[in-house]
């Protein structure tokens, strides 16, 4: 049985034409990449979580007025950890993104937003595409356990 999901924000920054990735390092999906992400912690709203998690992993402050949501998924991983990510999508932000999370991240890059690399995180993947779809929302995962 599935336990409840998760939030988590996933920050989409981007500039022209292209959008920012991050690779892991380390622990869960180490070398695939993914937006700067996390969970939303307690007291938080999603516009204050991805805010943070832009501070924290890329360096940035994000506006608030600035963000849009773009896409919500609701996402069953391989191992049945279950998450309701919120896509939040800007281009307006103060500072250069930086790998502010040594420790956790290899480095960061920017990539076309139409050509995402194979080694995107699925969830990440999938979301990006729903929301250059124009897509609101989506759920992935369920048919690996019927």
């Amino acid at each position: 049985m599935p336990q409840l999901p998760v939030h988590e924000v996933m920050l989409i920054l981007e500039r022209g034409e292209d959008l920012l990735l991050a690779e892991r390092a380390g622990g869960y999906a180490a070398g695939q990449l993914n937006l700067p992400s996390g969970k939303v912690e307690s007291g938080e709203d999603v516009f204050t979580a991805v805010a943070r998690e832009g501070r924290e992993e890329v360096g940035v402050d994000v506006p608030r007025d600035s963000l849009r949501i773009v896409h919500v998924m609701q996402y069953m991983n391989p191992e049945g950890g279950v998450r309701l990510s919120w896509f939040l999508a800007t281009s307006h932000w103060e500072g250069e993104p930086v790998n502010a999370e040594p420790t956790k991240c290899a480095g960061i890059k920017w990539c076309k937003r139409t050509e995402i690399p194979d080694n995107t995180y699925e969830s990440n993947a999938l979301g990006i595409q729903h929301y250059l779809k124009g897509e609101q929302f989506s759920v992935h995962g369920w048919a690996r356990t019927l």
